[in-house]
């Protein structure tokens, strides 16, 4: 891949995450060491606000009409977790991440003082392989999440075990070779081989824009045809909602293919080369230094592309990371959060609260409930209308 302006803006945003994830200082110096209390603590996430307990399968899907643009000589084999409302029972507690993918990613960001482990021992709150509950009607919504450029699946856990909690399918997408570790069948690991070099944002966007369409069709196959443990899903009504570069792809996954209903970009620039009108529902979602208008022109060309319902929020006192479950975890650990004012744990709420109630509206028809009716009880969520 080319050497271009977004391949370095892709590398800005990598050293955006180490930082306000795990405090690191600028590329090429040394991480200030780790407070006593990062070393001893075990995080958790915050528990669902929903009614319904949460289960979580984990599959591999594997794309043969497609190669994968990092190793060509494979087909696009991605792996995904699904979480969804389950039955209560005796399966055992999900686990937020391997104890080999929790070293890979301390070590990827140069973080030292922590145990190696220290990530696979965040609590969560799903059971694994748990039966799912029993659907009537049409079936689950289904919301496909795409993670930021090099951070894995599971940084959007926090906000998929509560879209899970409150009656959503969500399906959080690893996109092969563009995070610094995950877990395949047989005990492959791999790593990020995007991060080394400067990727051409165009292309990852739409590469991962494929990968979601593959896997919002290939779910609602099995979960109708062949269940297998599958929640039943309602084909008619699918978002595709993004971090980062993940918010880049869902808004092209929504561009491109009608199969979505519905999209979310929380603090991605966006990578489009299209300028038709896109017509279904959008929501913006962006931080102090992303979400007001001026701060990034792909925000303002977009949004005079939307021709159907549209949202623009940013939310005082937040950076990056503190629309996934990292801006938490660095806090709750004892480390800093460069750029972020704001109360992790209340700012990974507001985004659950926004994402959640923009859903209900646009895929449930529950306006009542609407992101309009958040923001205006919410001092700090300022809405746009550049």
């Amino acid at each position: 891949m080319k050497v271009t302006g977004t391949g370095r803006a892709m590398r800005h945003h990598t050293a955006l995450v180490a930082a306000a994830l795990l405090a690191l200082t600028s590329c090429g110096q040394e991480p200030a060491p780790a407070p006593r209390a990062a070393v001893t603590a075990v995080p958790a996430l915050p528990e669902p606000t929903g009614t319904r307990p949460v289960g979580l399968r984990v599959l591999e899907l594997r794309d043969t009409s497609r190669r994968d643009p990092w190793d060509p000589a494979r087909a696009r084999e991605l792996m995904v977790s699904l979480w969804y409302p389950a039955r209560h029972g005796t399966t055992p507690a999900a686990r937020y991440v391997t104890r080999r993918e929790s070293e890979l990613i301390l070590r990827a960001h140069r973080v030292k003082g922590v145990p190696a482990d220290l990530l696979s021992r965040v609590r969560v709150h799903a059971d694994r392989d748990a039966p799912p509950a029993e659907t009537t009607g049409r079936g689950l919504p289904l919301v496909v999440l795409s993670p930021g450029f090099s951070l894995p699946r599971t940084s959007l856990t926090a906000l998929a075990e509560d879209l899970a909690s409150r009656g959503y399918a969500a399906a959080a997408v690893d996109h092969a070779f563009e995070a610094v570790a995950v877990s395949r069948p047989g005990g492959r690991v791999t790593e990020c081989r995007a991060c080394h070099g400067s990727p051409d944002g165009r292309r990852v966007a739409a590469v991962r824009a494929a990968d979601l369409s593959y896997v919002r069709r290939r779910l609602l196959a099995l979960s109708g045809a062949d269940r297998r443990g599958m929640p039943r899903l309602d084909p008619a009504r699918v978002a595709a909602v993004g971090h980062s570069m993940g918010g880049a792809a869902a808004f092209e996954a929504v561009r491109a293919d009608p199969g979505f209903a519905a999209g979310a970009d929380l603090d991605g620039t966006l990578h489009s080369p299209g300028t038709a009108p896109v017509t279904r529902p959008f929501l913006f979602l962006g931080a102090d230094e992303h979400g007001r208008p001026g701060a990034d022109r792909t925000w303002e060309q977009a949004w005079q592309r939307l021709s159907g319902w549209r949202r623009w929020y940013s939310v005082a006192g937040t950076g990056h990371v503190s629309f996934t479950d990292y801006g938490l975890l660095g806090e709750r650990l004892g480390l800093a959060a460069p750029g972020t004012a704001r109360d992790a744990a209340d700012a990974l709420g507001t985004t659950r609260r926004l994402v959640g109630a923009f859903l209900d509206d646009r895929l449930r028809g529950a306006p009542a409930s609407g992101p309009d009716a958040i923001a205006r009880d919410d001092a700090r969520i300022r809405r746009h209308d550049p």
